[in-house]
């Protein structure tokens, strides 16, 4: 379990981009000190333009005040790859409920994959280049900027820092465009998102207001609002597996919101075919291998069959690969 923390720490990640070696690693100390403790963290200093953000927000709020027969066009049952609009509804999780929430999902845009990996393929656009070229824009930078987390998380494990470079050549990763509508009529226990773990290895999120909460060692939940340019960055499942639970992925939700909210969290992934289990490195005779092998693509696969409605005719025909007990959404 997570320390009994009442804030996420904050850690300036500009060192992993210097050429001084000592630097690098000592960045690198404090991103891994806040995914064992914490789970949780603020990234700041990544380097990105502010305007990357402002036009994917500025393109997500005309895309959800569309008339939903105009987002329903590119709805994500029409895709081959996962993409597209998701309405509320769509996503249903084991305890029946439904978030109060709708999204549009963007994956790596693949148009020469030959169908052999689910939810690889081009994405289904809306008829907007304007949306097109602004959501394609932010998920090529965050996806350089996961990269550089993967080589600092590395470094934190006491591995060469580009460990993982092997697995990223062509990531299953997705970013996801959430729109929050408030309702001042809604349940007090109308929840955003429910409590849940994240699938990939770890996600990167900016949002617009507050709404996420972070369960902590005492089983309190944190507030964890949007600080100015900052990312939160929060460890996943297969990265908690990855290390044997060196890392933790820390159980998170979004309470029912105060006011509109858009969120755009990036899932960072490896390669589909990537095998993930504990490493030889953190596993010992006293700390035994707790976490099955999978996966990677199977394994996010899976996971969306069990959730999405447009892919339910598949749960009878899809293996249940060996999930990790603590995911009910993300």
């Amino acid at each position: 379990m997570p320390k009994d923390f009442q804030a996420l720490p904050v850690v300036d990640i500009s060192g992993l981009s210097s050429s001084d070696p000592a630097a690098r690693q000592a960045c690198a100390e404090a991103l891994g000190r806040a995914a064992r403790e914490v789970g949780f963290l603020y990234v700041t200093g990544h380097g990105l333009p502010e305007a990357l953000f402002d036009d994917l927000l500025g393109q997500a709020k005309r895309f959800f005040a569309r008339p939903m027969a105009d987002k329903m066009a590119c709805y994500i049952g029409g895709s081959v790859n996962h993409s597209g609009y998701v309405p509320e509804g769509e996503e249903v999780f084991a305890d029946g409920k439904i978030d109060r929430k709708e999204a549009f999902d963007v994956g790596q845009d693949r148009p020469d994959a030959d169908g052999s990996e689910p939810m690889t393929g081009p994405n289904l656009w809306p008829d907007d280049p304007a949306f097109k070229a602004a959501a394609s824009a932010y998920y090529a930078a965050v996806a350089e900027l996961a990269r550089r987390l993967f080589g600092g998380f590395a470094l934190a494990l006491g591995l060469p820092q580009d460990h993982f470079e092997p697995h990223l050549t062509a990531p299953s990763a997705q970013l996801r465009l959430i729109h929050y509508p408030f309702d001042a009529d809604a349940p007090p226990d109308q929840q955003g998102i429910g409590a849940h773990t994240d699938y990939e290895f770890f996600t990167l999120l900016r949002g617009t207001a507050p709404g996420l909460e972070v369960l902590n060692g005492e089983g309190a939940w944190i507030d964890a609002p949007p600080v100015a340019g900052a990312f939160v960055v929060n460890i996943g499942d297969m990265l908690e597996a990855w290390t044997n639970g060196v890392f933790t992925a820390t159980t998170h939700r979004v309470r029912r919101v105060a006011e509109e909210r858009y969120s755009f969290p990036y899932f960072a992934a490896c390669d589909y075919a990537t095998v993930v289990e504990p490493q030889a490195a953190f596993v010992t005779p006293e700390r035994p291998a707790r976490y099955p092998r999978l996966v990677s693509g199977d394994h996010l696969f899976a996971q969306t069959v069990k959730t999405f409605q447009y892919l339910k005719p598949l749960r009878q025909t899809v293996g249940q690969t060996a999930a990790f007990g603590r995911v009910e959404g993300r």
